[in-house]
């Protein structure tokens, strides 16, 4: 596809941690004035196996300070695989590449498409509960869609969770625990019940913004808080 890079030619030369560098993104934020956090509750749902997570999740992280980072499952959402038919899997990555290459985003697909990130999902809800989601979905969806790395293979899964400070031990743990599955689940169907169609998904308040495109209409939603007499109008998008 036209608007990736060889899988080869992008692994050549390079390190998994020169995929996974955040440290360019750490100097551009300490660069930013200091922002008032917003007192709008503002959740973003993830999956892992998604390249919108990975589109999404820089810009998500430099939008909303004090974001919650929530771990989803699109299987769960769409009541099976969403990409098991090929041609809307066909579908979904050209989709992806074209938003990749409007963002000027290097796109690079894992081996194995649709790719499989349960496992590394049942570590995402590790680091969320920790709260180290977000360096740790950065680094993963960094390693999986910009270095076309498995996630559920153990050493990038292991690097991932490095960067974001997990313990190796309860990584391990984590990745093995299905029982971590459900919530996961639940999670994704309150999602469906509220209108969301895709993710990842952006809730702001109570209005939900589902897709990877709405980013900026959720950073909207944020500046135009409701006014202090009528705090209720927020309402669900689909």
């Amino acid at each position: 596809m036209g608007q990736t890079h060889d899988h080869d030619d992008a692994r050549q030369g390079a390190a998994m941690g020169d995929v996974i560098s955040l440290d360019e993104r750490r100097s551009a934020r300490l660069a930013i004035p200091e922002r008032r956090p917003s007192r709008m509750k503002v959740t973003f749902f993830f999956d892992l196996a998604s390249p919108f997570t990975y589109l999404a999740a820089e810009r998500v992280d430099r939008l909303f300070p004090g974001l919650t980072w929530s771990p989803a499952l699109t299987e769960a959402l769409h009541a099976g695989d969403p990409l098991s038919v090929r041609e809307d899997r066909e579908a979904a990555q050209a989709a992806a590449e074209q938003r990749a290459q409007m963002l000027h985003m290097p796109l690079v697909w894992p081996d194995e498409q649709p790719a499989d990130a349960r496992v590394a999902m049942r570590v995402a809800a590790l680091a969320a509960a920790d709260g180290r989601a977000a360096p740790f979905v950065l680094a993963a969806s960094r390693l999986a869609f910009c270095g076309g790395f498995d996630l559920d293979d153990p050493e990038v899964l292991a690097e991932a969770a490095a960067a974001a400070g997990l313990g190796l031990p309860e990584v391990l743990a984590a990745a093995g625990d299905q029982s971590r599955d459900g919530e996961m689940e639940a999670t994704s169907l309150r999602l469906l019940a509220q209108g969301a169609t895709r993710l990842p998904v952006l809730r702001v308040g109570r209005t939900l913004f589902s897709g990877e495109s709405r980013i900026a209409e959720a950073a909207a939603a944020v500046r135009q808080r409701p006014r202090p007499e009528n705090p209720t109008r927020l309402h669900t998008a689909g």
